[in-house]
Formats: C-alpha cells, structure tokens, sequence
C-alpha cells in the first residue's frame, strides 16, 4: 500500500493495516522531517483504501523510534518563533490524522520508544508494551519539552499530575510503570508482542473495547475541576521549580501550558503546546543542551570507532586497594570483566573490597540488583597481596599513591610479571606518560588512564597517550573505558591533561580574587548561581587541598609563564594548616557526618582570620559579574589553548571534557559553547580588563583573530 524510506504500510488478513516503522539506511527508527513526511503521506495512503476495520503500528527495528533526529535541531531552531510553532502544528496534523481514523489503532511498542516516539504510540487508541521495552518524554533534557502532542495526549491519558512528572521529569520509564500510570493498556513478552495487539485491536474491532470513548478522552478538554486543577497545578509548580531550579526553564513552561490547555479540546491544546515548544526552542538553554546531546554523541561515536584497533579485554587488574581502585575494580567487576585487585597490605584490600560491597549493598537497598546478583558481581573481583597469576590480565590499571617515585617503582614491577601484550595504564591525574614510561621497557603499551572521583558517579575517562603509545593501546584502553560505561576522551599527554589544566585557571582565577579581598562564601554562591554544583571553595575541599597543592605544583612548572606561584595563595595557607578538606574535617569549611554518613559543610570563622595572612589589603565586596569574569575567562583561555595545541581534536571533546568531568554547567554547553554565547570578541575585552594580573588572562593570538572576524567555535 505504501513503502518509503522509513516506513511501509501492507494489509493483513482480516482488513487490517499494518504501519511499520523500518528505516533503511542506519539501523534506528528516528523522526528526522523526511519520516514525519513520510508518515503523512502513508496515512493519506491508507484513508484512501476502503473496508479497512483497524490499524496495527510495528517496528522493524530493535527499537521503536527513539525519538526526534536531533541533528536537524539546530537548523529548526534557528526559524523565528513564529515559523517553528508552524511547523510544529503543520507535523502534529499528520498525529492528527491517524487519531480520526474511522477504525481503532493499536500500536506495538517493541523496544524504545521516546520523545516522538512516544507521542506517535499516544496518537493511536491503544498501546500493548514488550516487558522489556522502555517509554519516556526526555525532551526538558534538551531544553524543550514535547512538541508532537505529548502535553495535550498524555495528561489526558494518565492524570495531569503523573503527566507532569513523567514530563517535567524527562525520565525512561519502564513498562510496569507505564502500565500502572495507564499510558499503555497491556504489557506482554517479547515473543508474544505482536499476537497480543493484534487480539486488542480484535476485542476494539468487535466493540468489546469502547475505542471511540478512549479516543474522545484524548481529544477532550482534561477532567479536573476547577478546585482538582489548582491543587494539581500549584502543587506541582512547587515540586519541579525546586527540582528544576532557576537555570531549566523547560520543565515549568510545560506546567504552564499544560494548566493553559487544560480546558480546550484538542486543536486549541495543540497550539498552546506549539506556541510554548517555539518559545523554548529559541532560548540559550535549549541551544546548550541540544550542543550537549550532540557533543556527547560525537565523543561516543569517535570513541567506538576505535574498536577495530582494540585487544579483548577478558580479564582485568587492578593496583592500589584504596577507594580509588576498590571503585575501578568494582566498574569491571558490575560490566562483567573479571578483574584481580592488588595491594601490599590486608588493610588496604579490606578498604577496596568495602568499597565494592558498599556500592553493590546500596543498589540492593534500591531495589536495583537482587542480593544474588550483588553477590555474583563481588565474587568477580579476587583481592589478593601477591602477584601469583597476573601474566593472565589484558589491562592492568595501576592506582597507587600519586607518586612519581612510587608509581615507577610499582610500574617496572607490574611489567616484568605482565604478558607482553598487556596494556598498563596509570590512573595519574597530572604525573607526565612520558615521565613514567622511562623506566618501562615496552612503552608502546603504556599510557594514562585517569578516572575522576567518585569512579562510579563520574562519566569521565581521560585516555592519556604519550610519546610512544601505540594506537592499539589506545584503542583497547578507549574501548575498555566504554564497556564500563565510561565516556572515553583520548587525551595528548601534557601538564594536568585535559580537566585539570583548564580546571586549575579557574582555581587560580579563585586565589587571585581572594588575594583582593574576595569573601570565599560569597564567591561559592556567586559560582553556583552561576550553574556550578558547587562554589570553587567547596569543590576544593571535596577535591582535596593537598591534592589541588601538588596539582598546582606540576601546572606551575609545565606552564610557568600563566600558573607559577607569584604570591602566598589560600591554599597554600590551607595546606600549611593541615586543613585539607572534607578527608581532614576542616577547610575552607568544618565538616561533621549527618545521620547518613555523609560530610555536613558548616562554616569555619577560623578560616576568615587564617585568610588575613594572604589579604595584604583586607577584605572587599567585590562585584558579581567581576567574580565570575575572573574564574570563568582563564577557564575559557585555557580550554581554547587545549584545542589550538591538539591536546584534543575537537570542541566537542573539550566541552564534553568539561562537563562530564568537573560539572561545568550543562544548561551553558561547557566552555567554548558559553564563549561563544557571550561572543568571543566580549571574551577577549573582558581579558583586557585583567590581563594586568598575569598573562592567566592573555587571550591567544588565534582567539583573538576569531573575534576580530566574528567566528565561533561551534561554526558550521
């Protein structure tokens, strides 16, 4: 009846349809503008044809439709307001279309099925699940919120207030959960998917399913009352904006035109709905986070074209017991890569070890692994103080002490029981490749393999290759990090890497304004109303002031002429004092456990009268916009130097980097992203205003051509 690109619709016995989703040409149903028009065109296909009783939408795919094609975003968004909501409501007729058919529907939900894919399942009457598939409305996650339906739809489904969550929220949701919300009718096996709509689609056909009333339900105004609706609404205005926070606008707009077209039908709900996508889709916000999405792809998509170049990596090992490599083993251990775990003391594996177990007990308590499970995954690390069988392991990780001396010392040791294929890498934060590759004699195998604390939570992985690293290396370490779920950046070795050489200017940009006076507490709310999780004070001591003064120490002597130490800093102050942070109780802040174990900040009056020692000129209510111009532009310099040098290949990296290793702001895209919102030619004045300072705020000789020509990092 109709075969596209993306779609084709053939009869089946007993004058029904089929609609199925395959689209040719990469292997994953998404709605891309061809697939919308392709919809249209096979639904005007099938309203032509005459004695149909029902409609059947499949998927050919491992999947049902993932959602938008998110790389036509940028050219959409860049329309004007008007022209978006248009198109939108132009996209949505064909949604329409398929909701008045004059027969039931019934759609087959085979695998994913999010965002548009979602709201396409919502257009039909009913919905049968695979118990294995997942359903969901990502959209504020990009900035937006749905725009094929999705506020109008859904609401009048499952309840204005599950529909908020399930929105405002951006999760996946499982099948069980989207039984009992009511967004779908059945959930099944697998095997038995397609036989079980087709029997709904049956039951609706014989008028044993009022399928003209459940399509009425969806096209109706919502049923609230005027007192049910203020409570749902105002209730959830509270939850979300404390949820969301001021810099997410997406998540409230969508209240707000739900609550809007709460009492229209479907054609005036859909256009609120319109009117409100457009106006997201043109904010800061939106134009960030699609970057994000992007960047994170891209970042994926290089590190999983590596694979051909990688070893297999059966068997894993591990060197430093501490919470760092209990973490690391633990990652191997969760993804199904048996890993040995190695220390010199029955202590320090009794702290890795308990640092596995305790990551495995919480997910138990959360009810996200059975305690068989937990159990199976703890017997696949095996502690042990000897080296015995190491001559097994494909990659060894070494964790130990952030020693220089130390870790060649262990390095040379670790080879000489290694099979000669296998990879080492080093979990250095800052300590050169090259420096440590010295005393090895198969350098081709080594290289960095840095993992940011905590293991489990932080996406990162910087992938440090040095002057002799072999591609192969590389490549199986690369891919190593993705089976752990990691996102792998391949990394050129220098002074600090990627993350912490553009992290530290901003620590300096810190010192620099506490030496003039700055009040710490008020530079930690400044930078978090900013976007940061937390305030360059707070981040230090989570970090560590021992660990930032001897990060310090080699930033200085790689890039002497910007991160030399030209006068007492304030954590040199710490560090001399002992306060090392939240591991010695006291910093910047005074630390005590809450009920859950957990460091409580609390303020330290002491720390004001032990920054008099490094405020020659006392202290100074600095302003706002100068607090974050002085952190936020050596950061932006110094990622800029990364790029031009070929530390990384691209911004994507350098602005993924960033984010998903240290928490740079999302909703401002990482740093290149942020300097090109601002402008680069308003980066390079506002340097100007500092560079007498130090050349910590020397914009380079290619940024500022950029800004004499107006282009940006993100150009086309």
């Amino acid at each position: 009846m109709f075969q596209g690109q993306s779609i084709r619709v053939t009869r089946l016995p007993g004058d029904l349809v089929e609609l199925c989703f395959d689209r040719r040409e990469d292997g994953i149903n998404k709605f891309d503008a061809r697939t919308v028009r392709e919809l249209g065109e096979a639904v005007e296909n099938i309203k032509k044809e005459n004695k149909i009783k029902g409609l059947l939408v499949t998927s050919a795919k491992d999947v049902f439709i993932v959602g938008a094609d998110i790389t036509e975003f940028g050219k959409t968004f860049s329309l004007a307001e008007e022209k978006i909501a248009k198109g939108t409501l132009e996209a949505n007729e064909t949604f329409n279309a398929i909701e008045d058919l004059p027969f039931p529907s019934c759609t087959s939900i085979n695998g994913t099925a999010l965002g548009g894919g979602l709201e396409m399942c919502l257009s039909t009457d009913y919905r049968v699940m695979s118990s294995s598939a997942i359903v969901g409305v990502p959209e504020v996650k990009l900035g937006i919120y749905p725009g094929f339906g999705g506020t109008v739809r859904l609401p009048r489904l499952i309840g204005a207030d599950n529909a908020i969550e399930w929105i405002a929220g951006g999760a996946h949701m499982k099948a069980e959960r989207a039984l009992k919300d009511h967004a779908v009718d059945a959930v099944v096996a697998p095997e038995h998917l397609k036989e079980a709509a087709l029997r709904l689609l049956q039951l609706a056909i014989e008028g044993k399913f009022d399928w003209k009333a459940r399509r009425e339900q969806k096209k109706s105004p919502l049923r609230l009352s005027k007192m049910e609706a203020a409570m749902v609404f105002e209730s959830a205005r509270a939850t979300v904006a404390a949820q969301a926070g001021k810099h997410y606008p997406a998540p409230m707009e969508a209240i707000r035109s739900i609550e809007k077209a709460a009492s229209k039908g479907r054609e005036e709900a859909l256009k609120i709905e319109a009117t409100g996508f457009a106006k997201l889709a043109k904010t800061a916000v939106a134009d960030a986070l699609v970057a994000v999405f992007l960047n994170d792809t891209f970042v994926r998509r290089k590190a999983k074209s590596t694979q051909k170049l990688a070893r297999p990596v059966r068997q894993a090992g591990v060197i430093g017991a501490g919470i760092m490599g209990g973490g690391i083993a633990y990652l191997s251990a969760s993804r199904g890569i048996p890993v040995v775990m190695k220390d010199i003391a029955d202590k320090a594996l009794a702290l890795g070890m308990g640092e596995a177990n305790k990551l495995l007990s919480r997910q138990v308590e959360q009810r996200r692994l059975t305690s068989a499970a937990a159990g199976d995954v703890l017997s696949k690390i095996r502690p042990t103080l000897h080296y015995g069988d190491w001559g097994a392991l494909d990659v060894i990780v070494e964790a130990v002490v952030e020693n220089p001396t130390v870790k060649k010392s262990v390095l040379t040791e670790v080879e000489k029981l290694a099979r000669k294929d296998c990879i080492i890498a080093s979990n250095t934060s800052s300590i050169s490749i090259d420096r440590l590759a010295e005393v090895l004699e198969r350098k081709e195998n080594f290289l960095g393999m840095h993992f940011f604390n905590p293991v489990h939570k932080m996406p990162l992985v910087e992938v440090i290759y040095g002057q002799y690293t072999s591609k192969e290396a590389i490549a199986t370490v690369t891919t190593y990090a993705s089976a752990l779920g990691k996102i792998p950046i391949t990394v050129k070795n220098c002074p600090g890497f990627l993350v912490n050489r553009v992290l530290f200017p901003y620590f300096n940009g810190f010192m620099h304004v506490l030496r003039d006076g700055a009040d710490f507490v008020k530079v930690d709310r400044v930078m978090q109303d900013f976007g940061w999780p937390m305030g360059p004070a707070y981040l230090q001591d989570v970090v560590g002031m021992d660990t930032s003064y001897h990060v310090c120490d080699v930033l200085a002597e790689g890039y002497p002429d910007r991160m030399a130490r030209t006068f007492k800093t304030a954590v040199d102050a710490m560090y001399e004092n002992r306060r090392y942070g939240q591991k010695s109780g006291v910093g910047f802040y005074k630390y005590e456990m809450d009920p859950k174990g957990k460091p409580k900040k609390l303020p330290d009056p002491k720390t004001y009268e032990l920054l008099k020692s490094v405020q020659p000129n006392g202290p100074k209510d600095m302003p706002e916009e100068e607090i974050v111009d002085r952190l936020m532009v050596p950061l932006i310099i110094e990622a800029a130097r990364c790029l031009e040098e070929g530390i990384v290949e691209s911004v994507q990296e350098v602005d993924t980097g960033l984010i998903t290793g240290v928490g740079y702001p999302p909703f401002r895209g990482g740093a290149l992203k942020y300097a090109d919102a601002l402008g680069l030619k308003t980066v390079v004045e506002k340097a100007a205003r500092y560079v007498h300072l130090g050349t910590l705020y020397e914009t380079t000789a290619e940024m500022k051509k950029m800004a004499a020509t107006g282009k940006t990092y993100y150009s086309p």
